[in-house]
């Protein structure tokens, strides 16, 4: 180890390392060497700036600095950092504020009593060690100041002092907004009066330099007065803010009182009068700057001033020392109600609010962070706050961007505007005016409602037309006003700025209310279908921002401003998934604006504080002991493996009676129990803590008819499926850690149905990242035992659910009313089989009256027949004779009673009462629909009442919070799918979508089930993503945090070598016992060698990657080899269904998509496959076979993220062939323990062609047909080129051997006649022979994507004696077609409209 004489050499080339990928690693491989290397870091951040280190370097250090500030959670470094933050360094306080703090809180002058004593026990040197730390960050703050005093005002300032002073604002506010930094630096802080210093300072009045500076310097200040009790960490209430704020005036006036005889007008003046920045500067500004010491040092803000010295502090210092501590604050909240939720041009195109994409991490910036910890829920749901609302607007300058430019805005010759082009999702405004302005309410000065009405001119395709026709409620569109300056004709150039080409003026967001019918009224959505409305014009009734309204209004009239809402001249919609950020801000306000009431067990986990284990069902108080675990376990052995080291105790001994469903009773023991029994008996506890008793129990028959027998489970969950299974039943947080293919979604769907059948009573809301997510649990939902009337999806996804029966509320409500005629049905032929005259089935109420009064006495008066009375055993043949409904039960299946016994047969006669009376409590319930007439009211009631599991996204629950709350929607249990994948703050919004009852939220259960391994939430800004760690989801901040998860260890998705390629990144992940056993498993891929293999792809034609857009990666050669291989597969006899082929880049996938339609996708012997997207699209999704091309060829991009590796690696099931630049790849140190087993296999493509799917080859065995290898695409492209041609060439022997068609794919093949027909097909459907396609030029732009390069007639005709049988396959050769790169989404489907182009190929190159 090196001395202290050293540290440059440490230091330096240590730090700036650890800053590039700041990794807690690095110190746990020496944790020795950790306090030594902190002490060398802390000592060269002192250090002046003219000697050892440079302020560059010290920059480097506070960055390092600011990282182990937010690395709390690592033992090693918060043992460092503790002694830097802790009470003692309250030595850097004047003595005074030392005394007056003490003062303030006895109980902490115990403490520093006690500080000042152990000190004394330390030896001088120990001491001096110690003093020096506990004083670091005041003299860390000095050193500052000095830095920051020596910026000059308008002359050069070299940029590093700039960023060093950005750099510790930044660890400044890092401190303030962490709880166990804040609590004794504050007032720290506040004594070194930094802010003060800051506002007065040079680098604040520098326009260029010093603007991020000075917005870094706004979030300082705000969480230097954030609402909190330092010592304590509780919210301060707006009135206790106010406190504060009086009792500080107060203080200052009684010390003019006492002391300044000048200042008594100021002391005797109320509060309201002298707390305004303009009264206070108008009392102090006349006084000395003595005088002003003197005050400041009556309130120990300043050390005191000797009556015969100066002081040295500036006069401005003292009065805006003095202004800035005492004037009237603006509540928080007030300026977030105030503030405007739709970001204008203004914000859109600030480089210093909304950064570009492009963010290297060198510099800081003024965003609010999401790390592990929050000061409180209010900080919390702000700082959430503030970054969704830029997320969305980086989303909507990149909208705006690219449908106005679309339009082409150019200047007519009249001075006017005029559009050169059109665009999808914006249209030309034909007028606009503001038909309501509503009053605003009391105390508010915006107006509660502002409306206008939009009239545009829909003359464009069908589709689109219905696109706009289909605004729905609450979507989000923007006015935009253009002024463009450029003549008719200007080519727009995307490198330029965009608003001087464009010349756009305004951007106003509004809220569509609904589109206007021919009468002027506001066409309501709903189940009626909606009118169709005459002409092209259409009209709709927006809402606009009151507070935008109202600033802009403000503007006009008193700046005499022109009126914005007179300019408008285009509207843009958005894609509605993209389009909710308006709700959700509004959503976090309204919770801002609410006592947010979270369970008092996930309080402080959700802020990051205390136990992180405190809400696990096993610290629960309310743990429940005794739970039906109905059809989980299929066996008593399931059960017993499924408890390893339990003692199980059956209450039954028979084993024919051991049986599912059980009852298990868990010890459950309170916390002084527990230790009581560990100092003696504690075998004893053990022993009783591992017992289980079981008890078997039989479901109650439910009725005669098959249906009436309960739907079971069928899977046999792993003993860690079981713990989760356990955990999500009980009360408290449950985190499932959920690998690839370890049944996710069966655990989830079991916890579900268990709690379903547990506690009937309580309500149960699902929640997932994506819709289809949210079917898949469904469909599996509906395979179980629970009853359908209970379930209930919301939002727009339940149209894919791939169910003949709609789960939607208007589809709830038509199954109610549908079930209800049935049910009335079967009351009319109860009625008729008893022989009762009337109309009892008229109504659920008539119903109710027959069921009380007819089937009632008959089944009591049945009953007191055949029960047992005497001790003499009842008859068999009574339960039949006696039993009142057999004419019922005529269309069940005969005898209903068997006649064995008298308990099965009485069993029997329960059952189908049981099933009479259940006809009757579902008409009881759905009795509400007979008093409620409208769909939308019967909806609510559904959703309120009837409904015990609702579905739904967690964007639709952000969206609709304010609904849900006003309906008085209520639920117990929240389970989460996808968790890792869903935006932090849009997972603490389902937690809050019910008012508390009594001040306490009513949640008992929370599950988590997610992997935070794979991909997190998309934010497609970087630096929104990096720096302010937006990409973190809550799940992950929980793992992060330490709260107890259950890992799921066993996978049945994919083979075993498959499972390798990405198990390292796991625990322990193993596999399920199907994946050894079962034939699909343990068969080899028909006509390739290995099941998975890495193939490499060098340049084809010296190209390798290339970029028509930025971020738009493409790569031919892979493009080329990956469908050569797909279509290779399908001639072999594979169905294209069970092949999906992903990239990492979305140019890749349109170019692989255009490949496939010109290659093979009309073509009926190949077809498409199941899928085209992108690795991050397909994540939760899988396949038997995956095709993985990974683009890249210069840089290794952002496959660098290992858990787009992880994701990548475990879509398929049975085989997986990945197209890449091996060289690339295989060094990224990230990516080693996936691709050392890749390369361990031949990097070219071992293909076994003569070898038919399926094959009764082993995996692994040595194939008895001949291997061949494959160097490279063209030879590719040529081999499955002739092996089609021989297929066409031998049409029977192949539809005899190889292809197992379906019959019309067989009749369609044999109508192949004749040799022009088959070239046909293979020239539509085939690559080149000898001629592999060629790049076009890269650069194309996305209007010239849809005009590809098409074959001519000249070229594909051939004549028919070229194709005998016998001929060179060469003088068959196509053409030279030229696969352009495709460079936009509509690229495929204006491919297959364009008609087929007569010029030549090389004309269309050229």
């Amino acid at each position: 180890m090196a001395t202290p004489a050293q540290p440059k050499k440490i230091v330096a080339p240590t730090v700036s390392q650890i800053n590039a990928e700041f990794v807690t690693q690095t110190f746990k491989k020496k944790p020795d060497h950790f306090p030594f290397f902190f002490k060398c870091i802390l000592k060269a951040a002192l250090a002046e700036t003219d000697g050892e280190f440079s302020l560059h370097e010290q920059t480097v250090l506070l960055l390092f600095l600011d990282h182990c500030f937010n690395s709390l959670e690592v033992d090693l470094i918060r043992s460092q950092v503790q002694q830097l933050i802790s009470l003692p360094m309250w030595m850097g306080l004047q003595p005074a504020r030392l005394e007056l703090e003490l003062k303030k809180t006895p109980k902490l002058r115990k403490f520093w009593n006690l500080i000042k004593k152990n000190d004394e026990k330390m030896d001088p040197e120990a001491r001096e060690q110690a003093y020096q730390e506990r004083r670091f960050l005041s003299q860390l703050i000095q050193k500052f100041i000095s830095v920051l005093k020596s910026v000059p005002l308008s002359e050069p300032v070299t940029m590093d002092k700039v960023h060093y002073c950005e750099r510790f604002i930044e660890l400044m506010i890092d401190l303030e907004a962490l709880l166990p930094t804040r609590r004794w630096f504050n007032t720290i802080l506040d004594d070194s009066h930094l802010l003060v210093h800051c506002y007065l300072s040079n680098l604040v009045h520098r326009e260029e330099d010093g603007h991020l500076f000075s917005q870094l310097l706004d979030m300082l200040k705000f969480y230097t007065g954030f609402e909190i009790n330092d010592q304590t960490g509780n919210a301060l209430t707006e009135n206790e803010m106010t406190t504060i704020h009086y009792d500080r005036i107060t203080s200052l006036q009684r010390a003019a009182f006492a002391h300044f005889p000048e200042l008594y007008d100021f002391a005797l003046s109320n509060v309201a009068e002298v707390d305004t920045r303009e009264s206070l500067i108008k009392f102090f500004g006349p006084l000395s700057s003595n005088t002003l010491h003197q005050v400041a040092s009556y309130l120990c803000l300043l050390p005191t001033l000797p009556k015969t010295e100066d002081t040295t502090f500036d006069k401005e210092f003292l009065l805006e020392l003095l202004v800035s501590r005492h004037e009237r604050r603006i509540s928080q909240i007030q300026q977030l109600n105030q503030m405007p939720l739709y970001p204008t041009e203004k914000i859109i195109w600030d480089e210093n609010i909304v950064p570009t994409e492009y963010y290297s991490g060198e510099g800081c910036l003024a965003l609010p962070k999401l790390n592990l910890q929050f000061l409180t829920l209010h900080d919390y749901l702000l700082r959430n706050f503030n970054l969704f609302r830029l997320e969305s607007t980086y989303e909507i300058r990149q909208d705006i961007e690219d449908s106005v430019s679309r339009m082409k805005p150019w200047q007519s010759e009249y001075g006017g505007v005029v559009f050169g082009g059109w665009a999808r999702m914006a249209q030309p405004i034909v007028a606009f005016t503001v038909v309501e302005v509503a009053k605003p309410n009391i105390g508010e000065n915006w107006p509660t409602r502002v409306r206008a009405d939009v009239t545009i001119n829909l003359n464009v395709r069908d589709h689109i037309k219905d696109e706009w026709e289909g605004l729905r409620k609450h979507d989000v569109c923007f006015l935009i006003t253009v002024r463009p300056t450029k003549p008719y004709g200007t080519k727009f150039d995307r490198r330029r700025p965009f608003i001087e080409q464009v010349g756009l003026v305004y951007v106003r967001g509004c809220e569509i209310q609904g589109m206007l019918d021919d009468k002027g009224r506001v066409i309501e959505d709903g189940p009626e279908p909606r009118p169709n409305l005459r002409g092209e014009s259409r009209t709709f009734r927006v809402f606009l921002d009151p507070n935008q309204y109202q600033q802009d209004m403000t503007n006009t009239i008193q700046n005499g401003a022109e009126d914005v809402y007179e300019t408008f001249n285009i509207i843009m919609r958005r894609k509605p998934k993209e389009n909710n950020f308006k709700a959700v801000l509004e959503t976090i306000r309204n919770l801002m604006n609410t006592d947010c009431v979270v369970p008092d067990w996930l309080h402080d986990i959700i802020l990051g504080y205390g136990d992180p284990s405190s809400a696990h069902y096993s610290k629960m108080p309310n743990q429940i002991s005794t739970l039906d675990f109905n059809d989980t376990f299929l066996s008593i052995e399931h059960l017993k493996t499924s408890f390893p080291g339990h003692n199980v105790k059956v209450t039954v001994d028979d084993p024919a009676l051991q049986i599912p469903p059980f009852r298990i009773t868990f010890p459950v023991r309170s916390g002084k129990g527990k230790k009581r029994k560990d100092a003696d008996g504690e075998d004893e506890d053990t022993e009783e803590a591992k017992t289980l008793i079981v008890e078997p129990h039989v479901i109650p028959n439910r009725g005669p008819y098959p249906y009436n027998q309960p739907k079971r489970n069928t899977i046999q969950f792993t003993h860690t499926q079981i713990e989760a299974i356990r955990a999500g039943m009980q009360p408290g947080l449950t985190m499932v850690v959920g690998p690839p293919g370890t049944g996710k979604t069966d655990v989830a769907v079991q916890i579900i149905s268990n709690i379903y059948h547990n506690f009937p009573e309580q309500r149960t809301l699902i929640v997932t990242h994506s819709n289809q997510a949210l079917n898949q649990l469904f469909e599996k939902i509906m395979a179980l035992d629970i009853d359908e009337r209970h379930l209930l999806r919301l939002g727009h996804g339940e149209e894919e659910l791939e169910t003949e029966k709609d789960f939607s509320r208007y589809g709830r409500v038509n199954y109610v009313l549908a079930r209800r005629i049935e049910l009335l049905e079967e009351v009319k032929r109860l009625q008729k089989s008893l022989g009762v005259p009337g109309d009892a089935s008229y109504t659920c109420e008539t119903a109710g009256y027959f069921f009380l009064y007819q089937v009632m006495s008959r089944w009591e008066e049945y009953i007191s027949k055949v029960k047992n009375k005497s001790n003499t055993l009842p008859d068999v043949t009574e339960v039949s004779t006696f039993f009142p409904f057999h004419e019922y039960f005529a269309n069940a299946p005969q005898p209903i009673f068997k006649g064995r016994s008298y308990e099965e047969d009485m069993e029997i006669a329960e059952g189908c009462f049981r099933h009479i009376k259940k006809i009757f409590t579902q008409l009881e319930e759905f009795r509400a629909s007979e008093l409620l007439r409208s769909g939308l009211d019967r909806s609510k009631y559904l959703l309120v009442k009837e409904a015990k599991i609702i579905a739904m996204t967690c964007t639709h629950a952000a969206l609709k919070r304010h609904d849900l709350v006003k309906l008085g929607f209520k639920y117990d249990n929240i389970l989460m799918e996808e968790a890792a994948q869903i935006l932090e703050i849009e997972t603490f919004i389902p937690l809050l979508l019910q008012n508390p009852q009594d001040g306490f939220s009513r949640l008992k259960r929370w599950i988590m089930i997610g992997d935070h391994h794979q991909l997190p939430p998309v934010i497609k800004n970087m630096a929104f993503q990096k720096y302010s760690n937006m990409e973190q989801s809550l799940f992950t901040r929980f793992v992060r945090v330490g709260v107890p998860t259950v890992d799921l260890d066993a996978q049945g998705r994919a083979r075993a070598s498959l499972c390798n390629l990405y198990n390292w990144r796991y625990k322990n992940l193993g596999n399920l016992p199907h994946v050894q056993l079962l034939p699909e498993f343990s068969t080899a891929n028909a006509g390739l060698l290995y099941d998975f293999q890495l193939i490499n792809v060098e340049d084809f034609q010296g190209v390798g990657e290339s970029e028509p857009n930025p971020y738009f990666y493409q790569n031919l050669g892979e493009a080329e080899y990956v469908v050569a291989l797909f279509m290779y597969m399908c001639l072999l006899g594979y169905p294209a269904d069970k092949i999906s082929i992903l990239t990492t880049y979305n140019g890749q996938k349109h170019l692989i998509r255009d490949i496939i339609n010109r290659r093979c996708g009309s073509n009926p012997l190949i077809g498409r496959p199941n899928k085209v997207t992108t690795v991050d699209r397909f994540q939760g999704q899988q396949n038997d076979y995956i095709l993985l091309s990974l683009v890249r060829t210069r840089a290794v991009g952002h496959l660098r993220d290992v858990r787009r590796l992880v994701v990548a690696m475990s879509r398929a099931r049975l085989g997986l062939y990945i197209f890449a630049r091996v060289s690339l790849f295989q060094n990224c140190f990230e990516l080693t323990p996936a691709f050392s087993q890749l390369t361990a296999r031949p990097l070219h493509l071992h293909i076994i062609p003569t070898e038919p799917f399926p094959t009764s080859r082993k995996n692994g065995e040595r194939p008895s047909h001949e291997v061949q290898i494959i160097k490279n695409m063209p030879q590719m492209a040529n081999f499955v080129y002739n092996m089609y041609m021989h297929l066409i060439q031998t049409t029977h022997h192949y539809h005899q051997t190889l292809l197992q068609l379906p019959p019309a794919m067989v009749e369609e093949g044999e109508e192949i006649q004749s040799q022009e027909t088959e070239l046909e097909t293979e020239e539509e459907a085939m690559p080149v022979q000898a001629d592999v396609p060629s790049l076009t030029d890269a650069g194309s732009s996305q209007e010239a994507s849809a005009s590809q390069t098409e074959t001519t007639p000249s070229q594909t005709e051939t004549t028919p004696d070229q194709t005998g049988a016998g001929s060179n396959p060469e003088t068959l050769s196509p053409p030279s077609e030229s696969t352009a790169t495709m460079v936009g989404p509509e690229a495929a489907a204006a491919e297959a409209d364009t008609p087929q182009d007569t010029t030549s190929a090389a004309e269309e190159t050229k």
